[in-house]
């Protein structure tokens, strides 16, 4: 009864809350870029972090390349719209809770390094446990560009408040596939969207009718925040969203998260 309640409160909540493209241009980012990216953190305090890629738990395995330090760098214009989510979500005790930001054309070579390199399976029973590593690159889970590097799209879920414990990842630790149920796969403290993060399988595509229905109403929840203050979902991905009109649609920047 108590489940059936919390997601009919969900659900009312977001029922009211309710061509050829230019070749794309690497940059470092000079003084008067980097004046249009903010430190999330700083700019919406209340917001949690869970930087993955400064950490080893990772499809990698590693903290990849350009993350020097645990920040969330987003433009002005997507930091100024994710505050509008989080205002959203603060009355009901909820918050999003972020994964990945800003990221390095040199943070997305080195995956495209480790996709290459196939006799490296570290982490595929936990990120990739049905896909063979050869055809990460032919089944688009691996490119050599991200819209990450343009500076507007961001990774996240939302987590209850009080924030629950998490596991502490601990490299060589035993791993479960990410598609299992929330009790079996990696203990992550957000709301159970039916998949872990970045996880390379079908149950991860937003709409899939593959997940239970609690898990499609929470995802639902978090779709419907982040379109109603500006940005679109990858259909593929229920966690990667992307400001409408970002102000860097076709540069991708390398400068390094310090």
């Amino acid at each position: 009864m108590r489940s059936k309640c919390f997601h009919f409160v969900l659900l009312s909540f977001v029922v009211l809350t309710l061509t050829i493209l230019p070749a794309p241009f690497y940059a470092r980012a000079d003084q008067s870029v980097e004046d249009r990216f903010v430190d999330v953190q700083k700019l919406i305090p209340s917001i949690k972090m869970d930087m993955r890629y400064f950490t080893p738990h990772n499809f990698v395995g590693k903290r990849i390349d350009g993350y020097n330090a645990p920040k969330c760098l987003l433009t002005i214009e997507a930091a100024n719209a994710l505050k509008k989510v989080q205002s959203d979500l603060k009355p009901f005790s909820f918050s999003l809770k972020i994964y990945d930001c800003y990221r390095p054309q040199r943070a997305v070579d080195h995956f495209v390094r480790w996709a290459k390199d196939t006799s490296d399976t570290t982490t595929k029973k936990e990120f990739y446990p049905t896909v063979d590593k050869s055809r990460l690159f032919a089944d688009g889970y691996i490119a050599q560009k991200s819209g990450h590097s343009r500076g507007s799209t961001i990774d996240l879920t939302i987590i209850p408040l009080p924030a629950p414990a998490e596991e502490t990842y601990r490299p060589g630790q035993e791993l479960f596939p990410c598609f299992l149920p929330a009790a079996k796969r990696f203990g992550d403290n957000s709301l159970d969207m039916g998949t872990g993060f970045d996880c390379f399988h079908e149950h991860a595509h937003t709409a899939t009718r593959d997940v239970g229905r609690d898990q499609r109403t929470n995802r639902l929840l978090l779709r419907s925040l982040m379109e109603k203050h500006g940005f679109v979902n990858y259909d593929l991905e229920w966690w990667h969203f992307t400001l409408k009109g970002e102000p860097f649609p076709d540069t991708y920047f390398d400068f390094p998260i310090e």
